[in-house]
């Protein structure tokens, strides 16, 4: 008779990406980054290739006091960095998202924000001075200008009012101007992606494209001006930086040939079934509920667990995305945070057998999600076609599972074009010092017009 680890494995084969299927998802990305740049294809793209209107990167000949704001998240950060030659000071503090603002309105949602500004401007002795803040705003945003970005769409739960289809650099501009007591100019918005790239620039001139593999999944990269035909900003400078929105590929049913049943039904019972598919195959919002639906499947087939689950195993979202982080982290053979964790989930009762299902599952999950961010980026280092590029990386997976760098390095050198060279590099605080670095180089560029 078979054993319940053998099965288990055969059952995870459906999390398994050949070299085949990558370089054929490969070939549909490429596509669709072509769709989105495209002045005829862009409207009905799935891939959407937003043109950030940064075309410069740091030179690490900014200097002087910038604020930054990071949204993007049930969290947002306040921060003020000080840039002098080749070294930054930066202090910043945390403020929450009440549950109501972040379903309430838009006017309560920015007020809010500029009380929480108007508070650490104070703390920090700055309620006087007049600053420039950077804005980091990690939801998907149709620019029309370094500070003019159009909200396409909420996600990651939020859902307030009169935002949709409006400039939120406005939107803060008001609740700022409503309170009358601090004196921000809001020099840039950007998105999370965008600030990892700037972020890791200015450590490293060869850094072209930011990456983000956290809650939610995308990609930035440098493009050549010529080949965005949207752009209708100033002529003369060669490259752009391009804002793919990947994490909606797969939109149009591109990725339906490698989705599993488990993916059908993390989409479905998330609060946009059918949209941002290929991020829920790869973000940490997705990995442990689609980790927690395979074991649902493989406990009620009695190949774990004695057959017998727990209330907590069969609640959606119980299993969160950093017990597949800690299960991993475990040397072979030894199951120690594998046991804490399902000694949390009420599965006490599991023998080790149940243990090395559960790591089988987690890795089959965890490994899948590496290699589809590989084929995303080395169809961007194709399609560069540069000699060496830096990515910059940040986000809680990419961060703090132990394999994800070591999964994605080898995947990448499988696929991307021979002679091209790739380095991944860990962004410190890309969202916070990306967007003071993109409000330090706008005034640095304003200063030399």
């Amino acid at each position: 008779m078979r054993q319940a680890r053998d099965i288990i494995r055969e059952e995870c084969e459906v999390f398994h990406l050949s070299d085949k299927a990558l370089r054929e998802i490969m070939h549909r990305l490429h596509n669709d980054l072509v769709k989105g740049l495209g002045k005829d294809t862009h409207a009905n793209s799935i891939v959407k290739c937003w043109i950030t209107y940064i075309q410069d990167l740091p030179n690490g000949k900014e200097r002087g006091k910038f604020l930054a704001l990071d949204l993007g998240g049930t969290n947002f950060r306040v921060l003020i960095i000080n840039l002098g030659e080749n070294h930054f000071d930066m202090q910043s503090k945390i403020y929450a998202i009440p549950n109501h603002i972040m379903t309430g309105t838009g006017v309560a949602l920015f007020d809010h924000i500029a009380e929480c500004l108007a508070n650490f401007m104070k703390e920090h002795d700055v309620y006087e001075e007049r600053l420039a803040l950077g804005f980091t705003f990690s939801f998907p945003l149709k620019q029309l200008g370094l500070t003019k970005g159009i909200l396409q769409r909420w996600t990651k739960g939020f859902s307030c009012s009169g935002v949709v289809g409006e400039d939120v650099v406005q939107g803060l501009k008001d609740a700022i101007a409503r309170r009358g007591d601090v004196q921000i100019d809001i020099c840039a918005i950007l998105n999370d992606t965008t600030g990892t790239l700037m972020s890791c620039a200015w450590k490293n001139h060869n850094c072209k494209i930011g990456l983000i593999v956290g809650t939610g999944s995308n990609a930035c990269y440098v493009e050549r001006t010529e080949n965005c035909e949207l752009f209708d900003g100033a002529p003369g400078k060669p490259e752009l930086l391009i804002n793919t929105e990947w994490g909606a590929f797969g939109d149009d049913g591109a990725l339906d040939f490698i989705r599993t049943e488990f993916d059908r039904d993390v989409d479905a019972n998330s609060i946009n079934p059918g949209k941002q598919i290929q991020e829920k195959m790869i973000s940490g919002m997705y990995m442990g509920e689609l980790v927690r639906l395979a074991l649902v499947k493989f406990t009620k087939m009695g190949l774990l667990f004695g057959g017998r689950g727990s209330d907590l195993l069969f609640q959606k979202g119980s299993f969160y995305t950093k017990y597949v982080s800690e299960i991993e982290s475990d040397k072979p053979g030894d199951y120690s945070s594998c046991m804490d964790v399902l000694e949390e989930l009420g599965l006490a009762h599991a023998s080790e057998a149940d243990m090395c299902g559960v790591r089988a599952a987690c890795e089959s999950v965890s490994r899948r999600a590496a290699h589809l961010v590989a084929a995303g980026l080395a169809t961007l280092l194709n399609k560069m076609a540069e000699p060496r590029v830096t990515v910059g990386i940040d986000g809680s997976v990419y961060r703090f599972h132990p394999h994800f760098h070591a999964l994605m390095c080898d995947k990448i050198a499988a696929l991307v074009q021979p002679g091209l060279q790739f380095d991944l590099m860990l962004s410190e605080d890309g969202s916070g010092r990306g967007a003071a670095l993109v409000a330090a180089v706008a005034c640095r560029e304003q200063a030399l017009a």
